[in-house]
């Protein structure tokens, strides 16, 4: 397929960065003229186009035929902004540290809060996921100081890891035949007792699969344990008006539980370091509570460092994220929500190829638009050969594609004549997640098909 655009990276944008630089500049003009920090522009053009030469070693994870791992490009508007604040580099700790960008921060986060169905909440931005979730656990251990974290065998590990730095107890939870939290395993577990909070993924990274948060919150009802929504994947599909109803329930359901973290760095068009934490209490608050007499002097508003384990923080982040919103607000119908269905259309598109060849066995339907299949063999360790050898063959096409350990439940082995003689299957997976990819499954496909006749 033609790319629209003459050039592979969009470069037209950048004429609007001098514009802004020197529009920012005018608002200190009253300050006493100072020299430049940096006088010689030479050697600073060797080292960039140096590294501009390094950049060469990268898969192109801009490009729509890249369609393996959770990687999607930052809108132009977000790089813009991250950019033009970066001149300033406002710290997001302390008002004194980021005015203006400590004030987008609170806009942009009641945005996201509001797309999720809450007024009164607590949150902020923080360095990513990881950070989000960590914080989610810590206030959780606070309010239940001896309960365990329960998450589903496949959440994300960061869960595992994040209990273990707090030393908090941890339990994996069974999954369904789609990859979703067990309702009858985790009732057992309830029963034993201790649990403090039940982490419910909103998109695990592998499958993109909801867990059924309709059955947690009757469970909650009957066990009064806290729910944290890890939806920092999947989380803007709440803005999709193209998922099933059985989907569309937990979305919709989202606003009950205790605290959401969502990525804008994933589906939020962000460069990396940009996540979200959400407290639907906002009087978790008294938990951050210190005090810092060098940072919290210049204003009497909510300084972000005093809702946030985070001490210094880039505060372009906040910058990218609130002109990003500016430009496409988190609306139902609108122009971002749209680019979300696209992606949910290129799974479900490129999953109805795949279900209709014999060369290949696929899981139960995508809900939101990541994609699993596996080649068709005799045996299941046959399979997973198979599939490292298409990816490879793939990867010499210029098609990206990336490689997933699952448990073989998630198949009909028995269907498909396949012997179960490991108990895991490596599967081809696609994450379709640029809103250019629907236009691009055609071609995604043609290249699939040839390095599977090379292969099988």
């Amino acid at each position: 397929m033609e790319n629209s655009s003459t050039s592979i990276l969009e470069k037209d944008s950048l004429s609007i960065l001098r514009d802004a630089v020197d529009r920012l500049e005018a608002g200190f003009s009253s300050l006493p003229p100072a020299s430049a920090a940096v006088p010689d522009t030479r050697p600073i053009e060797r080292v960039i186009l140096e590294v501009a030469e390094r950049l060469h070693d990268n898969y192109p994870y801009f490009h729509p035929l890249y369609a393996g791992q959770m990687l999607k490009p930052p809108h132009p508007v977000a790089r813009l902004a991250s950019m033009l604040a970066i001149w300033i580099n406002p710290n997001n700790h302390g008002i004194e540290g980021g005015r203006a960008s400590s004030r987008m921060e609170k806009e942009a986060v009641s945005e996201i809060a509001a797309m999720f169905g809450w007024k009164t909440y607590l949150g902020h931005l923080t360095g990513g996921g990881t950070m989000a979730n960590l914080e989610a656990l810590w206030v959780a251990n606070r309010l239940s100081p001896a309960g365990r974290i329960v998450a589903s065998e496949q959440a994300h590990y960061t869960h595992s890891r994040i209990s273990a730095v707090l030393k908090l107890e941890y339990e994996a939870i069974p999954c369904d035949r789609r990859a979703r939290m067990e309702l009858e395993a985790l009732k057992r577990s309830l029963d034993r007792g201790g649990i403090g909070a039940v982490v419910a993924t909103i998109g695990t990274t592998a499958t993109g699969s909801i867990d059924p948060l309709p059955g947690l919150l009757k469970l909650r009802e009957q066990y009064g344990f806290r729910i944290h929504a890890d939806s920092a994947y999947g989380g803007y599909f709440r803005l999709a008006d193209n998922l099933t109803a059985e989907t569309r329930r937990a979305y919709e359901l989202l606003p009950e539980v205790d605290s959401i973290v969502i990525d804008p760095h994933k589906h939020g068009l962000q460069p990396y370091g940009c996540g979200c934490v959400l407290f639907k209490d906002p009087g978790v608050g008294r938990f951050y509570r210190h005090d810092s007499p060098y940072t919290y002097f210049s204003s009497n508003d909510l300084h972000l460092g005093e809702i946030s384990l985070e001490c210094s923080r880039a505060g372009a982040a906040a910058v990218g994220l609130w002109a990003t919103q500016r430009l496409l607000p988190l609306a139902k119908g609108g122009e971002f929500a749209r680019g979300l269905q696209s992606s949910r259309e290129a799974a479900m598109e490129l999953y109805r190829k795949l279900r209709a060849d014999r060369r290949f066995l696929t899981a139960f339907t995508p809900e939101l638009d990541i994609v699993i299949w596996a080649p068709r063999a005799a045996r299941v360790s046959r399979a997973s050969e198979i599939a490292r050898r298409i990816f490879e063959e793939a990867e010499q096409r210029r098609l990206y594609l990336a490689l997933a350990d699952l448990p073989v439940k998630l198949f009909d082995l028995q269907a498909a004549h396949m012997e179960p003689d490991r108990h895991t299957i490596t599967c081809l997976r696609s994450v379709l997640m640029k809103p250019e990819h629907r236009e691009w499954v055609d071609a995604i496909w043609s290249i699939l098909d040839q390095a599977a006749d090379a292969v099988m």
